[in-house]
């Protein structure tokens, strides 16, 4: 007897007249927006142009969609290429049916092409975007919610979900495990441990996103062994199963054996000097000069000097100079010119 459960959506899709607004794309959306938000901030902290979130994403995005589809339909491809599948569902992502591996390979691969345009080190901008990208990954999966789908096993939990019949795996069945909740749950506590680690023992470049994939990895094995969706198998066990296990012990071995430089923060008198940030305006009867918060001041230059030493010595394209001079310290950007940083 299920003595509580949680409610399924009724429906997917909302029409606003003749555009319909679906709820897993939107769910992907909002996913995006926040995980270009987080980076573009975690990378002005570490003397970059925030802009370069959004550069990359451009390039990231389409390849992550197109290799998660891929990758979906490669390991399911009876739905589409069996007896009673259809070909024509293949470019229907809107239904459902992303794979998140594919989704890294594919995003790695388009912000691969993108920092080499720009110039700028992808293990850098790697390190900077893990907490996003587990977040947005947080947030997209409310979207098998809304399309009820990949769910677990059947569960009278008090949390178990209720599917609809025209969704359910056995028509006799209605509650079944939330897989869903337990990866949402999973990757916030997974964003919070990037977070801490990199506030307190900031790792060397490249080693943070090592650890975000050791760690996403590790979850997604035992939320697998819960889903009862239909998958290719290799000696018993899911495709999905097998690829987590694999990636999981590579990204702790990349842990353990890359030694890399770290990537410190700057200050904020340094980004200020950097043109990343901007000081808020005092009080005119703070006794402050007007405008004097606008200017940069040697102080700032001769700590944005120092931070271009640090990055130097970590092989990084400095991005100010002694020679600049007061009032011409060039924005971020300029790391994105030049040779490719280590």
């Amino acid at each position: 007897m299920v003595l509580a459960a949680i409610p399924s959506p009724s429906r997917g899709v909302v029409h606003l007249g003749p555009v319909p607004l679906r709820a897993y794309a939107l769910m992907i959306i909002i996913g995006i927006v926040v995980a270009v938000v987080v980076t573009g901030r975690r990378l002005r902290a570490r003397g970059m142009d925030p802009a370069i979130a959004g550069e990359i994403a451009y390039w990231a995005v389409p390849f992550g969609i197109v290799g998660a589809r891929i990758y979906h339909v490669l390991s399911t491809p009876d739905a589409y290429f069996g007896d009673n599948g259809h070909v024509a569902d293949v470019v229907k992502i809107w239904n459902g049916g992303l794979g998140i591996w594919g989704a890294i390979a594919g995003g790695a691969l388009g912000a691969w092409i993108a920092a080499r345009r720009l110039g700028i080190s992808l293990a850098l901008f790697a390190d900077a975007a893990a907490p996003g990208i587990i977040l947005a990954q947080a947030i997209g999966r409310w979207g098998n919610w809304f399309n009820q789908e990949l769910y677990g096993k059947p569960t009278t939990l008090p949390w178990a979900v209720r599917i609809d019949p025209a969704h359910r795996a056995d028509p006799g069945v209605a509650t079944y495990q939330p897989t869903f909740l337990y990866e949402f749950l999973w990757n916030l506590v997974v964003a919070g441990i990037l977070l801490f680690v990199d506030r307190r023992h900031r790792l060397g470049r490249g080693r943070l996103f090592a650890l975000y994939v050791a760690l996403y990895t590790f979850g997604r094995l035992w939320i697998e062994m819960l889903r009862i969706d239909t998958a290719d198998e290799i000696l018993g066990l899911r495709v999905n199963i097998w690829t987590s296990a694999i990636v999981c012990i590579g990204a702790v071995v990349a842990l353990l054996v890359v030694r890399r430089p770290v990537d410190p923060d700057v200050s904020p008198q340094e980004q200020r000097a950097l043109g990343l940030a901007q000081e808020r305006s005092r009080p005119a009867d703070a006794g402050v000069e007007p405008g004097a918060d606008a200017r940069t001041t040697t102080d700032d230059i001769d700590k944005a000097t120092r931070a271009d030493a640090t990055r130097a010595a970590a092989g990084e394209q400095p991005v100010t100079g002694a020679e600049t001079g007061a009032g011409a310290v060039p924005s971020g950007r300029a790391q994105a010119e030049g040779p490719p940083a280590p």
